[in-house]
């Protein structure tokens, strides 16, 4: 399957944990910051890929609610590298019709990082390509119980009665409520759980997991995804005769 075969079946949503930048760098004996940076130029040739393949909505794995249990020092790089990407990439994502979107709790990030983000979604919101969702400081716990706390409050203001409150109903109150469910999820380095992303969203969609470290994790690697997907049966429960008809 190519990108150009006009009968490929591609998923619309794709969420990636782009694991395995750590290891990545020791392998090569360097330090880990720099498996961090070769991490962020797969992403941006991922996302370029992606727009070409015809994929609407790809939600990537930043950094996780519990990645602030590593070292201060790698910590503190991470956030570094990424305030100095959303500097280097907002530009080039523009430029190419990207619309970015950030979901997590912002509250733990520095004043600068959070008008960064602001910044960077303020400029492509209008955009009207690739949509592409970046988790940072997102745990797929944390949005649920926040979906919960805040469809609560509405009770408790009598605008919305505990009866109306069904799968719909909370699903619009969690952090991805204007995107489509994820059709594929991948995941990168050889671990194969989801480690707390996007528990609620990832009901139903299909799980790719690869030994491929993500910063070498390229287009056909992509395509190899694809392809994966373009096999499956996506049943939602039902079962083989109720889909040819």
């Amino acid at each position: 399957m190519t990108p150009a075969d006009s009968n490929a079946v591609v998923p619309q949503h794709v969420a990636i944990i782009m694991d395995g930048n750590g290891r990545w760098a020791r392998q090569r004996s360097k330090a880990r910051i720099s498996g961090h940076r070769a991490g962020v130029t797969a992403l941006r040739n991922i996302v370029e890929h992606a727009a070409r393949r015809g994929v609407g909505a790809l939600t990537v794995f930043a950094f996780s609610s519990e990645n602030w249990r590593r070292p201060g020092t790698e910590v503190k790089l991470l956030m570094e590298l990424f305030m100095k990407a959303l500097g280097q990439e907002v530009a080039h994502l523009h430029a190419n019709g990207v619309q970015l979107q950030f979901i997590g709790d912002r509250g733990a990030f520095s004043r600068d990082l959070r008008e960064a983000i602001t910044t960077a979604e303020q400029r492509t919101e209008r955009n009207d390509g690739l949509r592409l969702v970046v988790a940072a400081n997102y745990g797929g716990q944390w949005d649920i119980v926040d979906a919960a706390r805040r469809l609560a409050e509405a009770v408790q203001r009598g605008e919305l009665s505990v009866d109306a409150i069904d799968e719909d109903t909370f699903g619009r109150a969690l952090a991805l409520a204007d995107t489509p469910r994820p059709d594929l999820f991948i995941r990168t380095g050889g671990e194969q759980r989801i480690s707390n992303f996007l528990l609620w969203q990832l009901a139903y969609t299909e799980l790719y997991f690869t030994d491929c470290l993500w910063p070498d994790f390229d287009a056909s690697a992509f395509d190899a995804a694809l392809d994966w997907y373009a096999g499956r049966e996506r049943r939602f429960g039902g079962i083989d005769e109720q889909l040819a008809r």
